[in-house]
């Protein structure tokens, strides 16, 4: 492209400090440096963990950073010793890069490289330094991929070539949401035909899981939320039924367990409080429930809970990213997406042009929206 090896101005939605809108700014894009790619961004998506960042419950973040890690685009120039990609592929930035050699990645029971941002936040590339300025100031990236921007750079091991006939404002749930709770139930909870699963928090995420539940062949599935608006498209996805924990008068885990002949078979906590995880806990069987923890809690966040919840046989798991090793699976993904052997777009309820990204956000703090893509 003629852009290669030049800087690119272009606009990105630039965090300036927590608690403040996202502003649209004029930003320069350095050209990729060895073993990295810049790709034009076609369509991201709006995700709660990027809000923890806004909302400050993350503490060890450095501003002014560029936020976002789910989308999808087109490499417009690569660095040298890139020989997987070209200009013109399609692809998916990954905020749980794959570098193929580390103790994790090569252990087929993990997925999570030791190259992965996440939890360390340093906001730079591989070689320590950022590829974006903005007013004569560096600015950070986050989770190896910063999205919020026409133009982003990140390292060869933190994307991958995806379908060419992949429909990019679809399959940019791919590189988070979708992901992440399907792969919660098929790959990490490994969620058995006949079974019981509880979901808590039915967001895009939750709603991911319960798919993930269906598709594994789960019988009964309880969503539970706050928001009892978000029931109708729960039961669209697979729910089997719905409750919302204002309606009792007891902990939500004495109601699931009584529901469910002492307890679901598999719980999925895909929020972020430590109180609604040890719930989760607590409403698992004693005897062979797991747990499985999708939510990003806030930093500093503990959990506190009798030893014996788990002495008595229930399982406590995490699963980031579903699960999925990035590299080698998201492109099966996006494939299966294309053949309709899965199915999400009722995910998306609002798409937006960029610009009005901050509005994105407001929809996802009101519990009106449950994805909301944005153009660019």
């Amino acid at each position: 492209m003629a852009t290669a090896g030049k800087v690119i101005k272009c606009k990105a939605a630039v965090c300036w400090a927590p608690k403040q809108p996202l502003s649209i700014e004029e930003i320069e894009v350095a050209p990729p440096k060895a073993h990295e790619v810049r790709i034009k961004i076609v369509a991201t998506g709006v995700c709660r963990s990027d809000d923890h960042v806004l909302s400050g419950a993350i503490s060890n973040i450095k501003y002014p950073l560029i936020l976002g890690h789910e989308a999808a685009g087109i490499v417009e120039s690569v660095g040298e010793g890139v020989t997987d990609l070209q200009p013109g592929d399609k692809v998916i930035p990954l905020f749980a890069p794959q570098c193929g050699k580390c103790r994790s990645c090569v252990n087929p029971d993990s997925n999570l490289c030791y190259k992965i941002d996440i939890g360390k936040y340093d906001g730079v590339l591989l070689d320590k330094t950022t590829r974006f300025t903005c007013k004569g100031k560096p600015v950070y990236n986050f989770a190896s991929t910063s999205t919020f921007t026409e133009y982003t750079v990140v390292d060869d091991i933190a994307v991958v070539k995806i379908h060419p006939d992949a429909p990019l404002d679809k399959v940019c749930l791919i590189g988070c949401a979708f992901s992440t709770g399907y792969g919660s139930a098929v790959n990490a909870a490994k969620v058995k035909p006949g079974s019981t699963c509880a979901v808590f928090g039915l967001g895009g995420v939750g709603l991911s899981v319960i798919i993930g539940c269906k598709v594994a062949g789960a019988s009964r599935i309880i969503g539970i939320d706050l928001n009892s608006n978000k029931f109708p498209k729960a039961k669209e996805f697979g729910a089997t039924e719905c409750i919302n924990p204002k309606d009792y008068d007891r902990p939500i885990h004495e109601v699931l367990t009584a529901m469910t002949d002492d307890g679901v078979d598999y719980a999925f906590e895909v929020i972020g409080n430590t109180g609604v995880m040890t719930s989760a806990l607590l409403s698992s069987h004693f005897g062979c429930g797991k747990t499985v923890i999708v939510g990003v809690a806030p930093a500093n966040a503990t959990m506190s809970f009798d030893p014996l919840a788990l002495l008595t046989g229930r399982v406590l798991m995490g699963a980031l990213f579903g699960g999925w090793k990035s590299k080698n699976d998201v492109p099966k993904l996006v494939c299966d997406y294309i053949n309709k052997k899965i199915n999400f777009d009722g995910l998306i309820t609002h798409t937006l042009p960029f610009e009005k990204i901050n509005e994105g956000f407001e929809l996802l703090r009101k519990g009106e929206s449950i994805r909301t893509v944005l153009s660019l």
